[in-house]
């Protein structure tokens, strides 16, 4: 059975990658470029079963709530989102015109980044001391990254469950916020750089010893077979899913 999509924010960068990856998938079909400007309503969505999200974090929860009363799935690539917006589109699938409605948000889609996010977890129960550094292209409209933000509150999470303190930091001064942004407790560090694409670097401290976790996307097609994968599976599923670690049976 062919899956109609509508990929949203298809001029993008994702978006354009999203929409030749969906035209080169058995089984899907794409029935709809959208992009600034279209709205998302019937006439514009083309007969789509599931819509893709690759757009900007000032528009994508919007974009969710359109979605779903038009009817959709949604399969959602944009970062930005907050446990608060989480819980307004949960409040949304759980109406009863939404009855049925599935949408699935991951802050990455590339299964080396899924597992590195998992490993890290595990990890961050066994080590003094973590942190975070994550690299993208200058072009990066929102930092830290949503995978970052999803890898320091998952290893945030497991330390609390192990009853670890905080990282040992003798840091008084820091008038410049050189020690980077703090996460449930971990510190997270951006940086963006011209001729990179998507990284992440996990590092992990005991005295004497460093564990390395990363991961690296050299190019946007590292992300396809995840939302391709999501876009199969997200009419199985029923309300709010969140990381695509839930299809990966990991």
């Amino acid at each position: 059975m062919t899956i109609r999509v509508a990929v949203v924010g298809a001029a993008g960068r994702m978006g354009s990658t999203v929409c030749q990856a969906v035209e080169d998938a058995e089984g899907l079909e794409l029935v709809a470029r959208l992009d600034v400007g279209d709205a998302l309503d019937a006439e514009h969505l083309g007969g789509a079963q599931v819509a893709v999200d690759f757009t900007v974090p000032d528009v994508t929860e919007a974009n969710v709530h359109a979605l779903i009363d038009a009817g959709l799935d949604v399969v959602v690539g944009t970062t930005g989102w907050t446990s608060e917006s989480y819980d307004r589109i949960r409040e949304h699938l759980e109406r009863p015109e939404a009855s049925g409605r599935s949408v699935l948000i991951a802050p990455n889609f590339a299964l080396s980044a899924v597992l590195a996010m998992g490993f890290a977890a595990k990890a961050a129960r066994y080590f003094e001391s973590a942190e975070v550094i994550e690299l993208h292209h200058p072009g990066k409209v929102d930092a830290p990254s949503g995978t970052a933000v999803a890898t320091a509150t998952a290893m945030a999470a497991a330390r609390e469950q192990a009853g670890l303190g905080p990282s040992p930091d003798a840091t008084e001064q820091d008038p410049h916020g050189a020690r980077g942004a703090v996460i449930e407790g971990i510190h997270v560090h951006a940086v963006r750089l011209r001729g990179l694409t998507a990284h992440e670097e996990i590092v992990l401290g005991n005295p004497g010893e460093q564990l390395t976790i990363r991961t690296d996307s050299f190019d946007r097609a590292s992300f396809m077979p995840g939302v391709v994968l999501a876009v199969r599976e997200v009419g199985s599923r029923q309300g709010l899913t969140i990381g695509l670690e839930a299809l990966l049976d990991l």
